[in-house]
């Protein structure tokens, strides 16, 4: 199981934000995972990346609990949370190289070559990250994510706030991802999750409302828009 989720909850006080969540991926895929907003999906995410602890429940990465091997499980994880956070005055290829040494990466010239090549960021690669644009700034992160070529990635609102144009590239870098790592984004727009996703996981009120696949449940997705959807799964 490349990713297993179990019985994982987040309280916070009183307030139950992550309800016994439980789901697995045993294969290279994009998968969304969706949610109003506060229906515990940011938490998740952070539960799932070791960033913040679970109140009961467990997360593991090819088997290594997240929790108990917290440095090597997270080597096979790549993380880009939602508000992107990047060091403004650096210039894009040094942000990378900060990146790489922190993972120790062998060959890290190398490495950043081809991860630069790979989302598109050669004509941008010498600028000052506070000079990119909102999708180059999307593509810096998801660089820095792939630099240590994990198998597990997590994005969270990974295309909030970009151009129709910024839009269609991310997106076709994220299916490119998921034809060999399992991809886990967060989003709030049906046509995105038809576009490049295989499996769905529905959460509401910090539980588990549906997770299957696109194809089998076609009829789920047809015309329809976030709400409907989460109408007809729990009416």
């Amino acid at each position: 199981m490349l990713l297993a989720v179990k019985n994982l909850t987040k309280t916070f006080g009183n307030q139950v934000a992550v309800n016994d969540i439980s789901f697995g991926i045993e294969e290279a895929k994009v998968v969304g995972f969706l949610g109003p907003n506060g229906a515990g999906k940011s938490t998740t995410m952070k539960m799932i990346t070791g960033f913040i602890r679970p109140s009961t429940g467990s997360v593991s990465i090819h088997g290594i609990d997240v929790q108990e091997k917290e440095y090597e499980a997270k080597r096979l994880l790549g993380y880009l949370p939602e508000n992107n956070p990047l060091y403004g005055s650096m210039y894009v290829r040094e942000s990378l190289q900060y990146t790489g040494k922190l993972y120790r990466l062998p060959n890290l010239s190398k490495r950043i070559e081809e991860v630069i090549d790979m989302v598109g960021l050669g004509d941008e690669q010498q600028k000052k990250i506070k000079q990119l644009s909102k999708g180059y700034k999307q593509r810096l992160g998801i660089a820095q994510t792939l630099l240590h070529n994990p198998p597990v990635l997590i994005l969270d609102e990974p295309t909030a706030g970009l151009d129709p144009n910024q839009l269609h590239e991310i997106r076709n870098l994220i299916r490119l991802l998921g034809q060999e790592k399992v991809v886990v984004l967060s989003t709030h727009i049906m046509q995105e999750v038809e576009a490049i996703c295989q499996e769905v996981i529905f959460i509401n009120k910090g539980k588990l409302v549906g997770n299957f696949s696109i194809e089998k449940r076609p009829e789920m997705f047809e015309n329809k828009n976030l709400e409907q959807v989460f109408y007809d799964l729990t009416k």
